[in-house]
């Protein structure tokens, strides 16, 4: 039994049903369902004894330690986080409660099950931490990628929150001898993403004939990982990572966001044609975010020399897999687009003119 925490959010839904798929180990899945929580990510797990989903928040230290005492798992995986520059951008707050005090209080949780363990189980018992790349702040376009010894130099509130989450897992690891690994990843897309982000927004935009929104000049880089072999990547990182060790995880795909929006315009004049011209003719670029780093990239070497792993999907043959879900997900799509999502697509770029 492993524990997993935001289980039902884009990358922590599609770890849970690639872990069931894989091997079969039962999950129990804390999420407390804020706007990017959706239980349809799940709903093919719905009669799945192997699954058991429980709706709360990492920072309710009673119910984590109730789960940890009921359940016993020989592992935690904390995906929980609030994980959206803009939304950071506009509310702080929410950034600082759920990345810091909550991983914080879930830390404390564990290390309180961890210390009552045996020793045979306390030695297997690993907590596994998963973090973002942007905590290592931006890069010029000839610098080296990050690596585990890259500076932290967050620039927004959800990079600082998510260092400060780094750094209460290191040190409750170097201070209490909690086994903890930590995962750093470049940027994700896939199935069940929320279409707040880059890839979802164009797609749907896209078919809906809007204005798809580049910040900019579009030439901000990102190292674009496919949600499936970062799944996979985790796998390799709990069973065979050293403890107390950072993995960077990254697709090997470093692409300017015009250029990801050009390619997917070209696969959805494949896939789903305009009744009158490109979908390219939709692109408008509007006002930059503020603090909007400009480079991210992954050195993976660590993972690959250490852990034998490397990424499985080349981007272009990825994107069009996830283009393809979108298209086919119409009943998914329509329950995310809540009121909801519409309200914070308005707030967010309000005021960008093209």
């Amino acid at each position: 039994m492993i524990l997993v925490t935001g289980g039902a959010g884009f990358i922590g839904a599609n770890f849970v049903l690639e872990w069931l798929r894989v091997t079969g180990e039962p999950v129990v899945n804390l999420d407390k369902l804020t706007y990017a929580g959706n239980l349809a990510n799940l709903a093919s797990l719905k009669d799945d004894p192997r699954h058991v989903f429980v709706r709360g928040d990492i920072g309710d230290q009673a119910l984590v330690e109730r789960l940890l005492a009921e359940h016993r798992p020989r592992a935690v995986l904390n995906f929980a986080a609030e994980s959206h520059v803009d939304r950071s951008i506009h509310g702080p707050g929410d950034f600082i409660q759920t990345n810091v005090v909550g991983t914080f209080r879930l830390l404390e949780s564990v290390r309180g099950y961890w210390e009552s363990l045996p020793a045979p189980e306390k030695d297997a018992f690993r907590f596994l931490h998963v973090s973002t790349d942007e905590v290592y702040g931006s890069l010029g376009p000839d610098d080296p990628a990050f690596s585990e010894t890259t500076r932290y130099a967050p620039n927004s509130p959800y990079a600082a929150s998510k260092a400060g989450s780094d750094h209460l897992a290191r040190a409750w690891h170097h201070t209490y001898g909690l086994p903890v690994l930590t995962t750093n990843c470049s940027n994700n897309y896939g199935p069940f993403q929320f279409p707040e982000k880059l890839i979802p927004l164009v797609i749907l935009n896209a078919r809906a004939g809007k204005p798809l929104p580049v910040y900019g000049d579009g030439k901000n880089v990102r190292d674009w990982l496919y949600v499936a072999d970062h799944c996979s990547a985790i796998r390799e990182v709990l069973a065979k990572g050293r403890v107390g060790e950072v993995y960077n995880i990254g697709g090997n795909a470093e692409k300017q966001n015009i250029e990801v929006v050009t390619t997917l315009c070209e696969l959805l004049d494949e896939l789903a044609p305009r009744p009158a011209g490109r979908h390219a003719d939709l692109i408008t670029f509007v006002k930059d975010r503020p603090g909007h780093d400009r480079r991210y990239a992954i050195d993976a070497t660590k993972v690959r020399r250490e852990l034998g792993w490397s990424p499985a999907h080349r981007f272009e043959d990825a994107l069009g897999e996830t283009v393809k879900w979108y298209l086919a997900n119409d009943a998914w799509v329509k329950g995310v687009q809540s009121g909801a999502c519409g309200k914070w697509m308005d707030v967010n770029y309000a005021g960008r003119a093209a």
